[in-house]
């Protein structure tokens, strides 16, 4: 069996990723974590997502999602933007056995490059995101 290679791609870093319950589904509301102007974002779309017939795509901590701005400046409102998922209420289970959970769901605006929109991160990102997404990681002031 072939052990799965590290890929470094435009859109993050490809890697194994422990199972992590996707529990946001589209239609979602999410808080905008960075200092872009947005406040709050809905999932429009889950991208990279293997689907099955009838079921919603439900996106987790570090997935890709297309996002509608609901609240916040009136240049975002109404427009779609990539963003990444950096925090959700549902426990994540880690392989050391630990449960992290937050108090909300929150997720940044990206560019379709990777690039972060805002230059602030607000309140504590999760260690499986910022794992994916390195840029995340350098803005992050808390990782848990």
């Amino acid at each position: 069996m072939a052990s799965k290679s590290r890929a470094v791609s435009a859109k993050g870093v490809e890697e194994f990723k422990p199972y992590i319950t996707r529990a946001l589904p589209i239609t979602a509301n999410l808080v905008c974590a960075d200092n872009t102007g947005a406040k709050i974002l809905r999932i429009a779309q889950v991208t990279r997502i293997k689907g099955r017939h009838s079921r919603m795509p439900s996106a987790s901590v570090g997935d890709f999602v297309n996002v509608t701005v609901k609240k916040g400046n009136a240049e975002l409102r109404k427009q779609m933007f990539g963003a990444v998922i950096i925090r959700q209420k549902y426990a994540i289970r880690r392989l050391n056995g630990v449960r992290v959970s937050f108090e909300d769901n929150a997720a940044v605006l990206v560019t379709p490059e990777g690039e972060i929109k805002g230059t602030d991160i607000k309140g504590p990102v999760a260690a499986e995101a910022a794992e994916k997404w390195p840029r995340i990681a350098n803005l992050a002031s808390l990782i848990i």
